[in-house]
């Protein structure tokens, strides 16, 4: 899709794609909820879904195209799995939030999720958001914390000096899980395992993953795939 398209963001999409990949064919049923905080992964979140049978092949070839649905960033409607349109940082977890408090107010059994970037934790609004649902005590929210190390313009270390970031979250009345990020048996134990408080999930996972090129490489949050990256890499993946 990236490809076709001439768009970038691939690297983030690789570093997110098995979690979202699970949750979605796995561990979401009919009543809970997903939001994408980092939605510049939104191949990802769409590939997840196709993955799952709510989105169809013609539905990706329309892919970041004049009038799709499919865009760079999540759309604000058209797409029922989506519930928000995210992309700009900070804002996810606040949305996430506040729909664990309605589904509580209206006694669904439903789970929310929200995938946030380990970059946008620089920004103050998430830390209002985590304070929040701790304080609430949102049980039915689980927070996943796509922890590659890379942001747009650098390290997460080097643009902010929160790294790990899971020695910063330490301090709240929370339950932390840090988990190998590729590895679903460690993902769904930590998804699974029972807490009286708000769940985090600190993925640890590799920006451009599977992709020999893009495996730790800044530029992969950005760049297109050129003609020779992209059979390099369909390679690398073992596809035809």
């Amino acid at each position: 899709m990236h490809y076709e398209s001439g768009v970038g963001h691939i690297g983030g999409n690789l570093s997110s794609i098995d979690v979202l990949a699970l949750l979605f064919n796995e561990q979401m049923g009919a009543d809970d909820r997903f939001v994408l905080s980092k939605g510049h992964s939104a191949g990802a979140l769409y590939t997840a879904l196709w993955s799952a049978g709510k989105l169809q092949d013609e539905d990706l070839a329309t892919f970041h195209r004049d009038d799709t649905l499919l865009a760079g960033h999540p759309p604000a409607s058209g797409i029922e799995e989506i519930l928000f349109a995210t992309g700009s940082l900070g804002h996810g977890l606040s949305l996430a939030s506040g729909t664990a408090l309605a589904l509580r107010f209206k006694q669904s059994q439903g789970h929310t999720y929200c995938l946030t970037s380990d970059g946008e934790w620089q920004e103050g609004s998430t830390w209002e958001a985590l304070i929040f649902a701790s304080h609430h005590r949102l049980t039915n929210l689980t927070v996943l914390i796509d922890h590659n190390g890379l942001q747009g313009f650098g390290h997460v270390s080097d643009v902010a000096s929160m790294f790990p970031l899971f020695e910063r979250l330490k301090g709240f009345d929370i339950d932390i899980h840090v988990v190998p990020g590729h590895d679903l048996d460690a993902i769904r134990a930590a998804l699974n395992a029972t807490t009286d408080r708000l769940k985090v999930v600190v993925l640890q996972t590799v920006k451009g993953k599977g992709v020999s090129f893009m495996e730790n490489r800044m530029e992969w949050h950005y760049l297109p795939l050129k003609d020779a990256d992209y059979h390099q890499a369909i390679e690398e993946l073992g596809g035809a």
